[in-house]
């Protein structure tokens, strides 16, 4: 029987990961005359959101799953979250990834200790290598527990953590408004982890999830009810972080009755919006981890006062970024 995550789940990861992590900045922003605020997980030790997920998963490992070691499929902060909750643990972790992940989330997967598989992305142009298949036969040859970037009932948990603490950060902030509670959530998606463990963790925030254009399977399918996959010639994105093929039956559960209509951001939406944030609150953030942002921005999500806007991750190529903040300032 499949575990289905719960909200309770979703405060014990917030109780447990307390324990080990400080809190991320919820940083009062100004947004078209409107405040709002920024919930900035850039700032987690792997610099992504991911770093709650992983911890959660493998600290509910059993002993004898510990033993045998994580498998993981990431484009690079999942697979820096599990890395990191390996070391820690103790526990051996594999890691596929794509053959094209930035450099920097390769280059730190290695450094805490993961082994690293490579696969080819699909393109265009040719066809790839399927990334799920590739760690299934590693876990038959090898053994080990999959760790699912955002279909896993416990990643899904400790993802919905950062709702949990933004709600207490948010109440403590609004001066003369005790109880306030997050009116919305606005969340950059990839398979729908991060939305659905917020959508848990403040049953009563509006959900809004973004994703790159071109790549809105999550969006797509809660507006249909079914999972939908992207396409072959689907358009090259600067998000390499919000690139999932689909999401899962568990997410779209969680969120086809608790999620708005999602919105899509282009990549120079997304680069407005890393400027914005390096000008305005001194952030580096990566551009999958600045689409809730790009989308606030560019008005294309409501936004109030006890409005949470999810920076999700500042893993950004050094080259790359510098490109982007060099364009306008």
């Amino acid at each position: 029987m499949i575990r289905t995550p719960t909200h309770d789940g979703v405060v014990a990861a917030a109780r447990s990961i307390a324990e080990i992590l400080p809190q991320t900045p919820l940083l009062p922003v100004e947004i078209g005359g409107v405040g709002a605020h920024v919930k900035a997980e850039n700032l987690q030790p792997i610099g992504a959101f991911k770093i709650r997920g992983g911890w959660w998963r493998l600290s509910n490992l059993s002993p004898d799953e510990r033993k045998q070691g994580v498998v993981a499929v990431s484009s690079g902060n999942h697979a820096q979250g599990v890395a990191w909750a390996a070391r820690r643990l103790g526990i051996k972790a594999t890691i596929v990834m794509p053959h094209d992940a930035p450099e920097v989330k390769l280059a730190n997967t290695k450094a805490l200790g993961a082994d690293v598989v490579l696969y080819k992305r699909a393109s265009r142009e040719q066809g790839g290598e399927d990334r799920d298949e590739i760690a299934a036969k590693l876990i038959e040859e090898q053994g080990g527990v999959l760790v699912h970037a955002f279909g896993d009932p416990w990643v899904i948990e400790g993802q919905g953590s950062s709702g949990i603490e933004a709600a207490k950060q948010l109440e403590g902030q609004l001066e003369g408004q005790l109880g306030r509670a997050p009116s919305r959530f606005i969340a950059c998606c990839g398979g729908g982890g991060l939305a659905a463990g917020l959508a848990l963790s403040c049953p009563d925030a509006a959900v809004h999830v973004v994703e790159p254009e071109g790549w809105d399977m999550v969006g797509q399918a809660i507006a249909s009810g079914e999972i939908v996959t992207a396409s072959a010639n689907a358009p090259k994105t600067i998000c390499d972080a919000l690139q999932p093929t689909a999401t899962k039956a568990l997410n779209l559960g969680l969120l086809k009755t608790r999620a708005e209509p999602g919105v899509t951001v282009t990549d120079d939406e997304v680069r407005d919006a890393q400027r914005w944030a390096f000008a305005n609150l001194r952030l580096v953030v990566e551009p999958g981890g600045a689409a809730a942002l790009a989308a606030a921005l560019a008005g294309k999500v409501p936004i109030d006062e006890g409005t949470i806007i999810m920076i999700t991750g500042g893993n950004a190529d050094p080259a790359a970024f510098a490109r982007t903040i060099a364009q306008k300032i």
